[in-house]
């Protein structure tokens, strides 16, 4: 899986920061630079989030599973634009690393696969159109997909799918995307994660290794 991070507001943290001190000003605040973190601080330690919402980021994702982005596009306050199979050929499919480390599971995984893929190129050979030749395609069929999020939404995208009770593949992306984010925003997702990285665990899940005994 590819993730970069292709576009995103510019200054971001600065916006940030000079929207939550719009609120208490006159005029519009010009920040200098040593006072964003003071009040990106203030901000994030207090819960006030909507501000957040004044920072986007752009994302192109390449080589997630169709499982995944069915789960990702769950996340409905973001804009997505996904690869269409009704005008790119498929052409590669995704292995869970379960699988990968199962000879016999690995060797049924590969013959289901093939035998899909050997469908699908009869049939496009035959005529069919690749909308309705699709149809035998499996969830493993590799996809690329376009992800627009406000920082508040990432945030949020980070606290549940960072999670170890989260799916791996989604897990992975949410890894990229805030290895990404945190490049150009370090402050905005410093401390980005699952809630048990603050002490607060509602899966309540004992037996999480991170899980606050």
């Amino acid at each position: 899986m590819r993730v970069r991070l292709v576009a995103h507001t510019p200054e971001p943290e600065k916006v940030v920061a000079e929207a939550a001190q719009s609120c208490h000003s006159d005029r519009y605040p010009k920040l200098a630079t040593e006072q964003v973190e003071g009040i990106l601080g203030f901000v994030l330690g207090r819960g006030h989030r909507s501000v957040l919402e004044h920072a986007s980021f752009t994302f192109s994702v390449e080589g997630l599973s169709r499982a995944c982005s069915h789960q990702l596009v769950r996340h409905r306050a973001a804009s997505y634009s996904q690869q269409s199979q009704r005008h790119v050929r498929a052409r590669a499919y995704v292995t869970p690393p379960s699988i990968a480390r199962s000879d016999q599971g690995l060797k049924m995984y590969e013959e289901a696969m093939n035998k899909n893929w050997e469908i699908y190129e009869l049939l496009v050979k035959a005529g069919i159109p690749l909308e309705d030749a699709r149809y035998v395609l499996p969830n493993a069929t590799q996809t690329a997909i376009v992800i627009t999020m406000n920082a508040r939404e990432l945030l949020h995208f980070f606290e549940l799918r960072l999670c170890l009770k989260s799916q791996w593949e989604i897990r992975n992306l949410a890894g990229g995307m805030l290895r990404e984010a945190k490049k150009v925003a370090p402050l905005l997702f410093e401390g980005s994660g699952p809630p048990c990285k603050r002490g607060v665990c509602p899966e309540g899940d004992v037996n999480c290794r991170l899980y606050p005994h």
